[in-house]
């Protein structure tokens, strides 16, 4: 089992910069990929960016390309998701995911999920 948690929410105006963190415990050596996903009222769980647990690499929705920036610090066993011009578009409950295989935009592919944090974006 891996235990995943999440912190740095909260209620920003628009163009300010947000910073996530997801902290993994448990069978940490199981995870190929961390991934971010959020979801807004009233839609689905999409995409939002993943980072390869070992190798570092990453994948990013389009949207989230030019403003998001995901990273991990393996001693920490840890995964930041960096938001920066912050929309309201981006109101959503940002959840952080574990993979036991790379395939970072498939929701239903993860196999773990933290509980979920808000991130408010006023006009």
């Amino acid at each position: 089992q891996v235990q995943l948690v999440e912190s740095g929410g909260g209620l920003v105006q628009a163009g300010d910069s947000l910073r996530l963190s997801c902290a993994a415990s448990g069978r940490t050596s199981s995870i190929v990929a961390l991934g971010w996903f959020r979801q807004a009222p009233g839609k689905e769980r999409v995409f939002v960016a993943a980072i390869n647990w070992s190798g570092g690499s990453t994948y990013y929705a389009d949207s989230a390309k030019d403003r998001f920036t995901i990273s991990r610090d393996d001693a920490k066993n840890t995964v930041y998701l960096q938001m920066n011009s912050l929309k309201p578009d981006d109101t959503a409950v940002y959840y952080c995911a574990a993979n036991r295989r790379w395939r970072p935009a498939v929701v239903s592919s993860y196999d773990y999920w933290g509980q979920g944090i808000q991130v408010t974006v006023s006009s």
